[in-house]
């Protein structure tokens, strides 16, 4: 089986956060204790997704490979392409084609948070069982600001609608997809919305008129959070916040994930809590390897 490769889409003016985000992406601002960057980078990291691209723009390109490398130091490649413009979601496809090469590919918004203990059982089973493209949805109480899925009886996708005035049902479509390789052609197929853009609810309709798109829904017990106002992003940070200090175990570490994953060994961890010594994180990672005598 070809090994499905990430795609981080890190870009855009993040005009709601302005003046925060005048300076630098909101993907490099903190959430918590970590960038946010780390959140979405970590969920397709439970997903068994090594090798990523990341999508930015000319000026925080640089910002962000200075904070993540080329992904070695957690057993990942990296890799980065500039998007000189916003031209929607799905033109990812257009400026990643040559990474996503004969792969199938998992794209997450740089801006979404997922958190739940089924999280990497769910992620990994739709992206190892993926034909065609994977949603994945969740239950919220104002659907008509979100991309809103309608299913059958069985759970099986019948109608997309972005943002509709009157929506069909409450599950709104999350940041997080699954495609298969066909994702590239479709995409370079896609005719530019009104406001010049490839959007990604159109790539979706696409294979959901072929009778291939495929719905998971996350629930109760998984948290879906975005970051793109002041509010939510106080919001998603006083949620790890208080999951952190309750629970004395880091939501997105990705030098936890990687080491759990087994990607690097315990003397890497050792390397890299090293690197934070003195500092709280550090300190975490150091705690990390009490639990090797355990394993």
């Amino acid at each position: 089986m070809t090994e499905t490769k990430g795609i981080v889409l890190a870009g855009g003016h993040n005009t709601r956060l302005h003046p925060v985000t005048i300076g630098v992406c909101k993907q490099l601002l903190p959430v918590y204790d970590k960038p946010m960057v780390y959140y979405p980078l970590t969920t397709l990291m439970l997903g068994g997704v090594r090798d990523v691209l990341i999508v930015s723009t000319p000026r925080d390109t640089p910002l962000l490979r200075a904070l993540l490398g080329d992904g070695t130091q957690w057993g990942m490649s990296f890799s980065y392409v500039v998007q000189d413009e916003p031209r929607g979601l799905a033109d990812a496809f257009v400026v990643g084609k040559q990474f996503v090469g004969s792969s199938p590919v998992a794209l997450i918004l740089g801006d979404n948070i997922f958190f739940g203990n089924e999280l990497s059982r769910r992620a990994r089973g739709a992206i190892e069982a993926n034909q065609g493209a994977t949603v994945f949805t969740y239950p919220v109480k104002n659907p008509a600001q979100f991309g809103v899925l309608e299913v059958d009886a069985r759970g099986r996708a019948l109608r997309i609608e972005e943002k509709p005035a009157r929506p069909r049902s409450n599950m709104a479509v999350t940041g997080l997809y699954v495609y298969d390789n066909d994702v590239v052609g479709v995409a370079e197929s896609l005719q530019p919305s009104a406001r010049g853009e490839l959007e990604i609810t159109d790539l979706n309709r696409v294979y959901l008129r072929q009778g291939r798109l495929n719905v998971v829904q996350f629930g109760r017990g998984m948290a879906w959070l975005d970051t793109g106002t002041p509010e939510s992003l106080l919001e998603a940070s006083l949620f790890v916040q208080t999951i952190e200090n309750r629970q004395g175990l880091k939501v997105a570490c990705p030098e936890e994930v990687a080491w759990r994953m087994r990607w690097i060994s315990d003397d890497d961890l050792a390397r890299l809590a090293a690197s934070f010594a003195g500092r709280p994180y550090g300190e975490y990672l150091q705690g990390l390897l009490a639990e090797v005598g355990e394993r």
